[in-house]
């Protein structure tokens, strides 16, 4: 008599997205956090960049502070464009093909600008480096989110948003060896631009696309094999595929719909408050510094330290974001920045300004990681880029009016305690609407 088969159990259907998220971390998923960080890192050089060369132009240049002003605010406003387009382009073009694109764009303008002969020529450059680094942004974490396993997802993003921290000490490093050495030394800075141009060939080789998007775009054959990539670096068997359901085309106009309404009006929140915050105070820290009385030298020094702060602030963050949460994550450091910038302000002793800088800047960079995880998990594929380049396009407003407020700030109130005092005051505004306002997605699957 013949004993029977043992009956199989055959594996429950899952989305592609679903068994995306239920991988473990692989050497695949280092490979995308280098891919997409390295450009991340090379976005912050730039921003980072122009805060240095600004000290030296403004005396080669007989720059007044209205000049130096549009001088940063110029590429924010190119930022706040790039973000909004950015974001759509990727829902319409792919998450991948966007975040080369914008390499390209601002890796040349930014290496064009090191020939710039006047304030015209160097503005429009500046704002053509605008509309790359404001698209990046948004677009990156996107693809990033929807790639990463789902425990994880959030601890992903932050270590995305960590690369951040090593393109400002490298700016910090450019302008403290490069920028101050001889009349040309902000050229030689600013032509180091140019290797975002060349690092876009790296991410459109070397990145997978959004399976998220492929689906959407009906390129359902390159999805399953990007999802079988992943599969397989990780020694995971595939499990049968249950599609999505096909959704309509989503408009900007659905963000502000019943069902996203509130969480719209957080994330636009947050993002206005911590921009104005964070540009105004890191934008013009060497210049503030060097006008309390310290050298170019001690000035680019000081901001080299306080740069390196933004380190342990991330790897928290990223610990953090897995165990408390994303919504309390971000609240906690967004009030750890308000103490920071309330002493920044008071602070009268090169002690007191380095420990100050310091801690604003572990805590607001931290705020930073979170706020960028959180972000793509709010909204659905089909409005997820649109959804993200909306918040950080409406955030680059108030990087536009803070390096504007600045100045006007300094010349009619007590001196940088006014000043500070405003940041503080934002950064307690994005920890409200954090808390009141946005949901909690740590764990679940992104929506499709």
């Amino acid at each position: 008599m013949s004993t029977p088969a043992p009956e199989t159990t055959r594996p429950e259907a899952m989305t592609r997205p679903e068994r995306l998220g239920r991988l473990p971390y692989t050497r695949k998923h280092t490979r995308l956090l280098l891919g997409a960080g390295g450009g991340w890192a090379l976005d912050a050089m730039d921003v980072g960049l122009i805060s240095f060369v600004l000290v030296v132009l403004a005396e080669q240049w007989s720059l007044t502070t209205a000049e130096r002003s549009w001088v940063v605010t110029i590429g924010f406003i190119g930022m706040a464009i790039g973000a909004t387009l950015g974001g759509r382009l990727s829902d319409r073009f792919g998450r991948r093909t966007v975040f080369a694109a914008t390499l390209v764009i601002y890796g040349l303008a930014t290496g064009a600008s090191a020939l710039a002969g006047g304030l015209a020529l160097f503005l429009v450059l500046r704002f053509l480096v605008g509309l790359g680094l404001g698209a990046e942004l948004p677009v990156a974490s996107t693809l990033v989110s929807e790639l990463s396993p789902t425990r994880i997802r959030g601890r992903m993003v932050v270590a995305l948003e960590s690369f951040w921290a090593l393109g400002w000490i490298l700016a910090a490093l450019v302008g403290f060896f490069i920028v101050p050495n001889g009349e040309n030394g902000w050229r030689w800075g600013l032509a180091l631009g140019l290797v975002p141009a060349l690092y876009a060939v790296v991410v459109r080789l070397g990145l997978p696309e959004s399976v998220h998007y492929l689906e959407r775009a009906g390129r359902d054959d390159e999805a399953e094999q990007v999802v079988r990539d992943f599969e397989t670096e990780a020694g995971v068997e595939a499990a049968p595929t249950r599609d999505i359901e096909e959704a309509p085309a989503a408009s900007p106009a659905q963000l502000w719909s019943s069902a996203y309404r509130l969480r719209t009006l957080g994330i636009w929140a947050v993002w206005f408050c911590v921009n104005f915050a964070y540009y105004g105070a890191f934008i013009w820290l060497p210049s503030l510094l060097v006008a309390q009385g310290f050298d170019i030298t001690k000035s680019f020094q000081y901001t080299l330290i306080i740069t390196l702060a933004q380190l342990p602030g991330y790897a928290l963050s990223a610990y953090l974001i897995e165990r408390i949460g994303r919504r309390v994550t971000l609240g906690l450091f967004l009030l750890g920045s308000a103490v920071s910038a309330g002493l920044f302000g008071l602070a009268d002793s090169e002690t007191a300004i380095i420990a100050a800088g310091c801690s604003l800047s572990f805590f607001n960079l931290g705020a930073w990681g979170a706020l960028y995880a959180i972000t793509p998990e709010i909204y659905p594929t089909l409005m997820r880029g649109t959804g993200a380049g909306a918040a950080a396009g409406f955030g680059r407003i108030a990087s536009i009016l803070a390096p504007l407020s600045v100045p006007f700030l300094l010349e009619r109130g007590s001196g940088e305690v006014l000043v500070f005092s405003i940041f503080a005051a934002a950064f307690v505004l994005a920890a409200v609407a954090a808390f009141a306002l946005l949901p909690e997605r740590r764990g679940e699957e992104l929506e499709a």
